[in-house]
This record gives C-alpha cells, structure tokens and sequence, in this order.
C-alpha cells in the first residue's frame, strides 16, 4: 500500500483528459517496458515516472485545444514566446516571474475544469448564456479564495454569472450547510438579489458527486465571507 502525500494548494486538475494510448501507442512508454519485464507477472500498479512521460502526460493533460474563450483572459492571450537570450536575474525575481506564469496557468485550467462541472450554467441564478462567437458569461469563482489558500479544485469552485460572483466575493450571498442560498440583511437590494436566485433557491450541482462544492470550503466562506 501506498499513500501519496500532496502538499497543500499545489494540487491541480487536468483541463483534459489524459487517454492511456494516443495514435502513437502508450502515452506513458514506459509501461511497455514494465511489461516486458513483469512476463506473466501482474503489472505493476505504482511506478516511478520517467521526465519524458511525466512531461508528455502533463502537456496532453493541460493541453486547451478548445478553449471555452474566457471573458477575462487577455493577458494570457498577448503573452509572446521570444526566443532571446534571458538576462540575469536574482532568485527572488525568477521566483516572481514562475509564480505569475504559474497563475496563468492555474487560472485557465481552473476555469476549464468548473465551468464543464456547471455546463456553463451559472450556480446561483440558473442561467447559460453563451454569446455569438461561443464565449460562456458565467466565470470560475473560488469558494475559499487562492489568497486565503483556497486551492484551484473542482469542489472549490463555483460557476457564477458577473453579477453573483461580484456578490458572493463581497458576502453579499453564501451557501448554508444544506447547499440553500442564503442573502446577507446586509445587502442594500436583498429582494433584487433572490428575484435573480433560481427558482430552487438552492446552489444548483454538477452531476458527478465529487465535483460538488466541498462542505468545509463553504463553511469557511460562511465564517469568514459573509455578512450575517
């Protein structure tokens, strides 16, 4: 038995799903050579990934060939390879610029991955708007946020239209322990706030169980977001 220990917040999702076998065989190639090995032997089920592999399975796993054309995405857009000798730069420069590049990354994966949990459905009002050249109006918005060390995860996440992720950042609403959307007395506007709320006025849910928002996460942003 083996238990694999993931350091908090660095965990990430694959935007795609990663197949065993692509048009060129076994995308992990080294499994052929644990096979010829193990002959009549039951194949191993933890291995050591080799730098090829474990290169080539991360960029088919955060490969976007069909980006789901984020609203907000214009940095990522005008970033431009150039292939000039890099300057010198201190250690705490270099961390800042991975650190960036990073969150770019993360962000986009992030979206990907929430917004085909939600279908592109906003949780909160129900809606799905999706404009003339395929862009989804609803946004990935992060139940306990990155700067709290919320981590970039499926059930941390939320598909939420402009306005409501405005006002779930702000505490305006938040979610009860039985997924009810609860509205702040605090709001200026709390009867325009539930015309907009679903009909159910609950958190409306992915269908996969373990893509759901996870219960601490939304306790935190209860304790810590809202205003009662």
């Amino acid at each position: 038995m083996y238990l694999a220990l993931i350091e908090p917040s660095s965990y990430l999702d694959f935007a795609t799903p990663v197949p065993f076998t692509d048009l060129d065989g076994p995308i992990e190639r080294g499994v052929l050579n644990d096979m010829g090995r193990i002959s009549g032997r039951a194949q191993a089920a933890v291995r050591t990934l080799s730098p090829g592999d474990s290169t080539r399975i991360v960029d088919a796993g955060l490969a976007d060939e069909q980006p789901l054309l984020p609203r907000t995405d214009i940095a990522a857009a005008n970033l431009v390879v150039r292939e000039e000798r890099a300057p010198f730069i201190f250690d705490e420069a270099r961390k800042r610029v991975s650190a960036i590049v990073s969150r770019v990354v993360r962000d986009r994966v992030f979206r990907r991955i929430v917004l085909v949990a939600y279908d592109e459905r906003c949780a909160i009002t129900g809606l799905k708007l999706i404009n003339g050249g395929g862009r989804a109006e609803v946004e990935a918005a992060h139940i306990r946020p990155v700067d709290a060390d919320g981590p970039d995860i499926i059930s941390n996440g939320l598909a939420l239209s402009g306005t409501a992720h405005w006002m779930f950042d702000r505490g305006l609403i938040s979610l009860d322990e039985d997924m009810g959307i609860m509205v702040s007395r605090q709001a200026n506007d709390a009867e325009s706030i539930r015309g907009i709320i679903n009909a159910s006025r609950r958190v409306l849910m992915p269908q996969r169980a373990a893509d759901r928002p996870h219960a601490p996460f939304i306790r935190w942003h209860r304790e810590h977001c809202f205003k009662h």
